[in-house]
């Protein structure tokens, strides 16, 4: 397997890593994070992939994914913290005041899971924020000890995969996800 992580600006494989199966489904389509909750919660079925489509129409990337050939096998959400829910989240402390970027949800399709496509994912989401001028990049990532996450909390990635890619802890969150608190850690770029 060789995976490259690209800039995600094609609607439908964005689609295919975070949107449902069903289009009238009202799936996160990795919006809550990325637009203000009361808008959020507004969107129903289809309105929801229309609204990440206008994303990327006005805003080019909204993150990074992974590819293997041409199938797309993995996502992950990446931005300035100032676009994003994190800017205003009282839980996760602002550390300073650098224009830092967010990487917050990962996912990668069944069948590609424990081949470093998480890995891949963030390298390219450093890369990515790096090629945009990011002077630092932040993850909220659980702080699990070794514990096995539930796999539909895991989208945030853990403390051990956020250090392997060089990012240290910052500081500590009062956010909590799965029983496990989450930290923020950063990269300097």
């Amino acid at each position: 397997m060789s995976i490259e992580v690209r800039p995600a600006t094609v609607y439908e494989d964005v689609a295919t890593m975070v949107g449902p199966k069903n289009p009238d489904s009202n799936v996160c389509f990795c919006l809550s994070y990325r637009i203000p909750s009361k808008e959020n919660l507004a969107l129903k079925g289809p309105e929801r992939g229309e609204r990440v489509r206008r994303l990327i129409d006005e805003e080019g990337p909204i993150g990074v994914l992974a590819y293997d050939d041409e199938e797309v096998v993995g996502w992950a959400a990446v931005a300035p913290r100032a676009q994003t829910h994190f800017a205003t989240f009282r839980k996760i402390p602002h550390v300073d005041e650098q224009d830092a970027w967010s990487v917050w949800c990962f996912r990668v399709r069944p069948g590609h899971r424990k081949k470093g496509v998480m890995h891949a994912l963030i390298e390219g989401a450093v890369d990515f924020a790096r090629d945009q001028g990011a002077p630092v990049l932040e993850g909220y990532p659980v702080d699990n000890g070794g514990e096995k996450v539930d796999l539909t909390m895991a989208y945030v990635g853990t403390r051990r995969l956020f250090e392997q890619a060089g990012f240290v802890k910052a500081a500590d969150t009062e956010s909590v996800l799965s029983g496990f608190p989450r930290v923020l850690m950063r990269l300097d770029l």
